[in-house]
Parts: structure tokens; C-alpha cells; sequence
């Protein structure tokens, strides 16, 4: 059965308003199922590189954190495209960068090499990822339905962080870190086919380009980075402090030029709605807290109880395995509730339950006195995302679809750099100061999610409201 086109899309096979598992679905899923797996499964080959490239912490920070960084850097003109010149091309050509790049990760010569294809990567990665999301909301007109979509979308992305400790730790320990990457080519494919055959495409909606703005913007970003993960290893060097100073400069550069755009990449006015606002803080919150907590849990396992990497990547199994489970409720408790500010409480709640349980862990804490604390962490970060990106997609107008899904992945990704960065320098002493170092990484994530719960309750409501089924 086809629908009749609507204004702004073209015709083509899509669910109804009370159907959501579909192709198109299906193909748009597979496609950030990718991206997340890239942010875990890298985790569990961290040593297995180390060792082999002959780098030290900071290195292998680098890898992680080059890679969300540009995708954090290129989501907003990510968006911006998607909007200008069509989703599903903006889509399957960030796929095709992904899959190129992956294949420049798994024959990288050493550290350089692989951290540039990393930052290649993520280039791919900032141009799908928004256009996923417009692409969902093109596919279903019906709100509640988007939010039940959404929550499949989030429970995909679950899904792929689930796995990628496990299937990380596999492949680490039958065939080395390269294949971690080569994984990645046949889902690119996958993707590219189904998107080509089932996704409807929106119709561009002109628009200009901002790059005066994405170029401070992304060098605010790569000196905030560089001042975190250096300055916790080294300290305030003038190197540090030169950095710091440029990401303010640039900042400040950023926050001008988009007041003074006539069509600015980010329009300020937007950050003027409290829900829109609010949810995008959130994002950043639950993510610094998350990635940042599975960064320094992944050397726990590793260095401190000596696990391999497949029996650290299964540890995390109950985190992992029930994130899936959480977003897909999640769009569910949304559409129900009437909004997501309900679902985003809860969610943040449990996760500070969770990380702050976590705090406890010591040299010889029984795994089983972990596993509900991980469990906790795992389901409210789950349960939080999809909300909090349903409060920033619906509050902004329906022109800015794919402006608004870059602008809350900007910020989760922006989030997890941070949260790498911050955390994982704070266990850059030695051993001695390790643990010490692990339980305050893990206040601070906790912590992150308890203002998150704050802002939550100040500047989330109706105002992004999704109609009960």
C-alpha cells in the first residue's frame, strides 16, 4: 500500500500512522546501529591497540575522542545539508564515508594514522546521523507514531551498544583490533541497498550554508578537547592554557556570528524554548555521565581485575543488554504520558542511582554486588534519550527537522568527548591512584545525571508534546 505524497515528500511505500516496523525503518535503524557500534566496540580492543601501536592513555583517548569529536563538530551542518540538499542523500553518503573510512581504521599503521581516519569517520558519521532522524520524522506524520519510531530508533542504537562490548571482545581475541573495523563495511552496504530501495525522500528546503560558523565552531570543539585530555595528563602547560584560551576565543566568535547571520547555522531563537533548550543540555548531561563512565569501566575490567577483553565486553552485559529495552519503552512511556518530560525524570533518576552505586567498586567488589547498579545506569540512559530528543525534534518548527536532530547528537556527542576527556584523566596517574581516581570519575557521571534531573523538571513540559495512543 503507498500513501499520497504530502508537501515536501515524495511518494513512496511508508507506515501508516499507526505502523511503525517497516523497511524504511528498518534500513534507516541500520545505519546508526553503525555509528553507536563504533563508540563501544572500540572500547573493548583499547589495550589490544595500546599495545600493539605502542601508545600510551592519551593516545587511545585520542581514538575514542576524535572520532565523537568530529561528529560532534559536523552534526549542526550535518543537519544543515540534510535540510538543503535532501536527507536520503545526505544519508547514504555519510554511510559511504563511514564504511571508507573504517577500512583506513583496520590498515592503519599506527597511532596517527588511526586516529585520522577515526576523525574521517566521524566526518561520515555528523552527516547520516542528522539525516537519520529527518528521514524518521518524513516517514511519520502521526506524532505519537514518530515517538514510538524514535524509541525503535534509540532501542537500535541500544542494541549496537550492547553488542559492541561482546562482539569487540570476540574479535579482539579470535582475530586482533582491526577487525573491529572491518565489521562496519557490510552494514554501511546493508544500509546503502535498503535506503536506496524503501526510505522516502524529503524535498530540500533551500537553505544557506553557514561555514564562517562550522569553522570557529569546530575549532572551539578540537581545542576543548585537546585542553581536557592534555590538561589532565600534563597539567596547566602553555600548550593547556593557549588552548583553552582558543576555545573561549572561538566560542565567543561562534555565539557573534550566529546573531548576525541572516540564515545562522544555529538561529539563537531557538535555544529561547525552554524544551528545546532544556533537552539539548540533557543530551549533552547523559552522555558526559555514560560514555564517560563506560570509557573508565572498561579499564577497570581490564587493568585492575584483569578480565580479557571478551570477558570485560560480557561484564558490561547487563548495562548494555538492557538499553535496547530501555529506549524502545521509552517512546512508548512518551507517547502515553503526553511528553517527554515524564520519561526524562525517570530516566535520569535511575541513572544516577546507578552511577553513584557504581562509586563503591573497589579491588575486590564481587561482580554480582555490580550488576544492579549496572543494570540502573544502563536503563536510564536508554530511557532518557529518546525523550529528550522528542522534546528538542518537536519543539523546533517542522523546517528544522534536520537542524534540530544534529543539534541534540551535537550535543550528546559533545557530551561524550568530555566525558572521555574528563573522566579518563582523572585514573592518568599510577596504580596506586587508579581506584581513587575511578570513584570520582564515577560521582562526577552521577552527578551529571542529577543536574540533568534539575533541568528536567525547570525547562521540560508540554510545550513538546507528543499526543497519547
Amino acid at each position: 500500500m503507498t500513501r499520497t505524497a504530502r508537501p515536501g515528500v515524495t511518494t513512496a511505500p511508508a507506515p501508516g500512522s499507526g505502523r511503525v516496523l517497516s523497511a524504511a525503518l528498518v534500513a534507516v535503524c541500520l545505519g546508526y546501529f553503525m555509528v553507536i557500534l563504533d563508540t563501544t566496540i572500540v572500547n573493548a580492543a583499547l589495550p589490544a591497540l595500546r599495545a600493539d601501536l605502542r601508545t600510551g592513555v592519551s593516545g587511545i583517548q585520542w581514538v575514542v575522542d576524535g572520532y565523537m569529536l568530529t561528529l560532534a563538530a559536523g552534526l549542526l551542518t550535518g543537519g544543515a545539508l540534510a535540510d538543503r540538499f535532501g536527507a536520503r542523500r545526505m544519508f547514504q553518503t555519510g554511510l559511504t564515508v563511514f564504511g571508507l573510512a573504517s577500512v583506513g581504521c583496520a590498515l592503519a599503521p599506527d597511532v596517527a594514522v588511526l586516529i585520522g581516519a577515526r576523525f574521517v569517520q566521524g566526518a561520515g558519521a555528523a552527516l547520516g546521523v542528522p539525516a537519520s532522524l529527518a528521514l524518521l520524522h518524513a516517514a511519520f506524520p502521526d506524532r505519537a507514531a514518530r515517538a514510538r519510531a524514535v524509541g525503535v530508533w534509540g532501542g537500535i542504537a541500544g542494541l549496537a551498544a550492547a553488542a559492541g562490548p561482546v562482539l569487540g571482545g570476540v574479535l579482539v581475541g579470535q582475530a586482533g583490533w582491526r577487525l573491529v573495523f572491518y565489521v562496519n563495511v557490510p552494514i554501511a552496504v546493508a544500509a546503502i541497498v535498503l535506503t536506496h530501495r524503501h526510505v522516502p525522500a524529503p524535498r530540500p528546503r533551500p537553505r544557506r550554508l553557514d561555514p564562517a560558523a562550522q569553522c570557529v565552531g569546530a575549532v572551539a570543539l578540537a581545542a576543548l578537547t585537546l585542553a581536557l585530555i592534555e590538561g589532565g595528563h600534563t597539567g596547566l602547560t602553555p600548550l593547556v592554557i593557549a588552548t583553552a584560551v582558543v576555545f573561549v576565543a572561538a566560542t565567543t566568535a561562534f555565539v557573534v556570528i550566529e546573531h548576525r547571520a541572516d540564515d545562522p547555522m544555529l538561529p539563537p531563537q531557538l535555544f529561547r524554548r525552554p524544551a528545546f533548550a532544556g533537552g539539548t543540555v540533557v543530551g549533552l548531561l547523559i552522555n558526559l555521565g555514560f560514555y564517560g563512565e563506560l570509557f573508565v569501566l572498561n579499564l577497570y575490567f581490564q587493568q585492575v581485575l584483569h578480565y580479557s577483553p571478551l570477558v570485560a565486553g560480557a561484564a558490561l552485559l547487563p548495562q548494555m543488554g538492557v538499553v535496547a529495552l530501555g529506549s524502545a519503552l521509552s517512546g512508548r512511556h512518551t507517547a502515553r504520558a503526553g511528553g517527554p518530560r515524564r520519561t526524562m525524570l525517570i530516566g535520569l533518576t535511575a541513572g544516577a542511582a546507578g552511577l553513584l552505586g557504581l562509586a563503591a567498586t573497589g579491588p575486590h567488589t564481587p561482580y554480582a554486588l555490580l550488576v544492579a547498579p549496572l543494570v540502573a545506569t544502563g536503563f536510564g540512559m536508554s530511557f532518557t534519550m529518546p525523550a529528550a530528543t522528542t522534546a528538542v525534534v518537536e519543539t523546533a518548527p517542522h523546517e528544522r527537522a534536520g537542524l534540530a536532530s544534529g543539534v541534540i547528537n551535537a550535543a550528546r556527542q559533545l557530551g561524550g568527548v568530555i566525558g572521555v576527556a574528563v573522566l579518563g584523566a582523572l585514573l592518568s596517574g599510577g596504580p596506586a591512584s587508579f581506584l581513587p581516581g575511578l570513584r570520582l570519575a564515577l560521582v562526577l557521571a552521577g552527578a551529571s545525571f542529577l543536574v540533568g534531573v534539575v533541568i528536567t523538571a525547570a525547562a521540560v513540559d508540554r510545550s513538546a508534546n507528543v499526543p497519547a495512543t
